[in-house]
């Protein structure tokens, strides 16, 4: 009875996939597909299958440890700030350290909402069932609040521990009050394009090789640059306004994190994700009819030469 239990739990977080009813695994291999483009859709789909499945403790410490993480591009924002004053392309330097959290996260695979959003959102699309919606939804929410709980964490330590001096402090209200200066109408539409760009990042990883670490700081560096909201980094910051009371608590959820959260779910998901799965759909589906066309010719020519065997019995 027991082990049914267990058989039971663990069937509940399988996805639905192609392999899994067929018992075949799609080789991503491009030499063995129709496209490049399709070889590396195929291995982030194969990456999320994974992700979806993986046990929800899991995940939620994994996050709050991005979220922990996510400080550093807080915390090396703000000392270059200080120290990179005055100095000509400060502007420039400045928002190299808003990639910091990004490299200790995804180098060190901890569970990042922004690539969540197409990661996993990948096999929901090539198989939308209610089962595999559910699992996406899970990790979405466990992701999310473990990530929320470790900026959290962060942005508290930053104000109540002896940790910086008051010119990096005030530095970290400088830069979450210029986060703060958007309407919630720039808010979400910053983040559709910073949730954009970190999807684009995720889907350049099969192709980096050793230079995913390059990508991860062009990509990131970028978003910086552009002073574009993220949901993580940003939580940080605006989080640290809040515990040293610049802001009230109602302030991150709007205009915050509201406008942000939809802005990169949209972003990485409704747009990139979608754009980069249809772009693949005929490729699978030109796929599926050349199968089907060779194991049709194959069963033609058994026919046929069961038929030529049976004649060849009845002349003998």
């Amino acid at each position: 009875m027991k082990e049914d239990k267990i058989d039971k739990s663990s069937d509940e977080l399988e996805v639905e996939s192609e392999e899994k009813s067929s018992g075949k695994e799609i080789d991503v291999d491009e030499d063995h597909l129709p496209s490049r483009a399709m070889a590396i859709h195929e291995h982030i789909r194969q990456d999320g299958e994974k992700e979806l499945e993986r046990d929800a403790m899991a995940l939620l410490w994994s996050a709050i440890a991005a979220g922990l993480s996510m400080g550093a591009s807080l915390l090396a924002k703000g000392v270059f700030h200080v120290h990179l004053e005055g100095v000509p392309g400060s502007f420039l330097l400045e928002n190299l350290g808003y990639t910091f959290g990004f490299i200790i996260v995804i180098m060190a695979r901890q569970q990042l909402f922004t690539e969540n959003t197409v990661t996993a959102v990948l096999p929901v699309m090539q198989n939308p069932s209610a089962s595999n919606f559910l699992l996406l939804l899970r990790l979405w929410g466990m992701v999310l609040l473990g990530n929320l709980i470790g900026t959290g964490l962060a942005a508290y330590a930053f104000e109540y521990m002896p940790i910086f001096d008051e010119k990096t402090r005030d530095a970290f209200v400088t830069i979450g009050m210029e986060v703060m200066h958007n309407t919630p109408g720039e808010m979400f539409a910053n983040a559709m394009i910073s949730g954009w760009i970190i999807a684009t990042m995720v889907w350049m990883f099969p192709s980096a090789g050793s230079a995913k670490i390059v990508v991860i700081v062009i990509m990131t560096w970028l978003v910086g640059l552009g002073n574009l909201t993220h949901i993580v980094v940003g939580s940080v910051e605006i989080l640290y306004l809040v515990f040293n009371g610049t802001l009230h608590w109602s302030d991150f959820f709007w205009p915050f994190a509201l406008p942000t959260l939809a802005g990169n779910i949209c972003g990485g998901t409704f747009i990139f994700a979608l754009i980069s799965h249809a772009q693949i759909r005929n490729d699978m589906s030109n796929k599926k009819k050349a199968e089907a066309k060779a194991k049709a010719k194959r069963k033609a020519e058994v026919e046929n030469g069961e038929e030529e065997g049976k004649g060849n019995k009845r002349q003998a």
